[in-house]
């Protein structure tokens, strides 16, 4: 008796608490033959009578009685939990987790989640910050945030922070009039480098273009490191040209403690993107990130 319908235990509720078929077809909405098709099917399946009926009144077995006691309290936190599932459909309220590139957990995310916490004060952020392209749903996340090159065809995908963004090479004062400017990104290869090695293992090659030429190197590594502080404090204090997003090494730059090189060879590319998987039965709370995010002006 496990798999009884719960719509045929509710019609039997409904029917049993007004004692006449059209006053709780009415309450539901339904047709009175459908909720006297729901009984019949009940009684057949528990193969006892719930209900006498005849042309004036609705009455309750003794059967029935024993089963509405028991219903009435099991059926109200039935609607209950619906009710608390329906809240996070109507309302934005809940957990929102997003996996999301190192670059825009350090650079992106501070300028926008605040403000979007402010206005969404029943919502609470989990972000964890990796560099490796994860399947988000199997990983338990809402969405993630990655570079175009990263995102899968399927996804849906909403511009997320600036548009542009660049790398740029550079170097310590020291280091340039100690070692010399390369002129050429093939220059490097005579150079010693810092490194970056992501979670996986990986150690990306560096990427030069200019005037349709590309040019791919994985120079020698002096340091190699997973820690931006490292990398960067490493190239301040003259040990090696360093490779990375502008966003990280501009107020080096600006202090005069690190030189950009090679300017011309290093053009920008689009930002990164939110993305998930599909706009139907959207969370809650990602659907107001989405929306907060397609308000906001392009940067």
């Amino acid at each position: 008796m496990n798999d009884l319908p719960l719509a045929d235990l509710d019609a039997f509720t409904a029917v049993a608490r007004e004692r006449n078929f059209r006053a709780a077809a009415r309450l539901r909405g339904v047709s009175a033959s459908s909720l006297s098709e729901a009984l019949r099917r009940l009684e057949l399946r528990l193969g006892v009578r719930l209900l006498n009926r005849t042309t004036r009144s609705v009455t309750l077995t003794e059967a029935g009685e024993q089963l509405l006691e028991r219903l009435s309290p099991a059926l109200s936190e039935v609607a209950a939990a619906l009710d608390q599932v329906g809240s996070f459909r109507d309302s934005a309220t809940g957990t929102l987790r997003l996996n999301v590139a190192t670059i825009v957990a350090r650079v992106v995310l501070p300028g926008i989640i605040a403000d979007f916490l402010h206005l969404y004060p029943g919502i609470t952020l989990e972000v964890i910050a990796e560099d490796n392209f994860i399947d988000v749903l199997a990983a338990g996340f809402d969405a993630g945030v990655r570079y175009g090159e990263m995102l899968e065809k399927d996804m849906i995908a909403v511009p997320i922070g600036p548009r542009r963004q660049r790398f740029v090479i550079a170097a310590s004062p020291a280091y340039l009039e100690a070692h010399g400017e390369p002129q050429h990104p093939r220059d490097i290869l005579d150079h010693a480098c810092i490194r970056h090695r992501f979670a996986s293992g990986r150690v990306a090659p560096w990427e030069f273009e200019r005037g349709g030429e590309t040019v791919r190197l994985s120079p020698r590594a002096r340091i190699t490191a997973n820690t931006l502080e490292v990398e960067i404090g490493a190239a301040i204090a003259g040990l090696g040209i360093i490779a990375t997003f502008e966003e990280f090494v501009g107020p080096a730059i600006d202090r005069g403690e690190l030189v950009p090189i090679l300017e011309d060879w290093m053009p920008d590319f689009p930002g990164p993107y939110l993305y998930y998987a599909s706009r139907r039965h959207m969370p809650p709370p990602l659907m107001a990130f989405v929306d907060f995010l397609k308000a906001l002006p392009r940067p």
